[in-house]
């Protein structure tokens, strides 16, 4: 699909389809609570039992020919992380003492629901997660780490070994979202597709915010 010079590329297009969907999601009260040290390390791991599910789900899409490169790259999977953190917080059986939310049911069912064929709509959800863990997924283990005492052991999830560079990783990665020739029909069913990867993330928080005992006033 050609633009014009001066049209933005896919990629800022994109974010800026999302911005608003995207700060709503980060902005949620489980989320700041728990990068704000408010928390404890039992409700990081209550939050990494439910993405251990949607990465199951997001990994599961088999490669299609055709596909981008970069959306079959090795380097980004994060579920085995997921499940080696899990164990090391104690949370081995987390299937067992973790099972999914219906938030997370309607995300994991969303995904599945997916044709593989359907590269727009399975990359906004790849997209939307993994620059996701390169970028603000990094100050979550700092925070992490910091407030709960959390080991490297238990952060593998934001440990992307392959990756030297997540700066410059991600902005590969634009660049190759800008290199796509999609059709308007798909580019609107991406930006679509990653504003509803967002409320469901977002519903997730919430989900997880349920849990969690209401702020003290001060």
């Amino acid at each position: 699909m050609t633009h014009a010079e001066d049209t933005p590329g896919l990629a800022a297009r994109l974010r800026d389809a999302t911005a608003v969907e995207h700060k709503d999601t980060e902005n949620r009260s489980f989320i700041t609570r728990l990068m704000g040290g408010e928390l404890d390390l039992e409700a990081y791991t209550r939050y990494l039992a439910q993405y251990a599910y949607v990465y199951r789900a997001l990994e599961a899409r088999e490669p299609q020919p055709g596909d981008p490169e970069f959306l079959a790259d090795p380097a980004l999977p994060r579920f085995a992380s997921i499940v080696s953190d899990l164990e090391n917080l104690g949370a081995a059986d987390w299937e067992a003492t973790h099972p999914a939310r219906p938030a997370t049911l309607d995300y994991v069912q969303h995904l599945e629901s997916i044709p593989a064929s359907d590269v727009a709509r399975y990359l906004a959800h790849h997209y939307t997660r993994y620059l996701g863990d390169l970028s603000g997924g990094q100050a979550i283990a700092a925070l992490v780490a910091r407030h709960y005492g959390a080991s490297d052991a238990q952060l593998a999830f934001y440990r992307f070994e392959d990756i030297d560079s997540p700066v410059r990783y991600k902005r590969s990665y634009r660049d190759q979202l800008d290199a796509l020739d999609f059709t308007e029909e798909q580019e609107q069913a991406l930006f679509s597709e990653a504003k509803g990867a967002f409320h469901f993330n977002a519903a997730i928080f919430e989900a997880l915010g349920e849990s969690e005992p209401a702020p003290v006033a001060s």
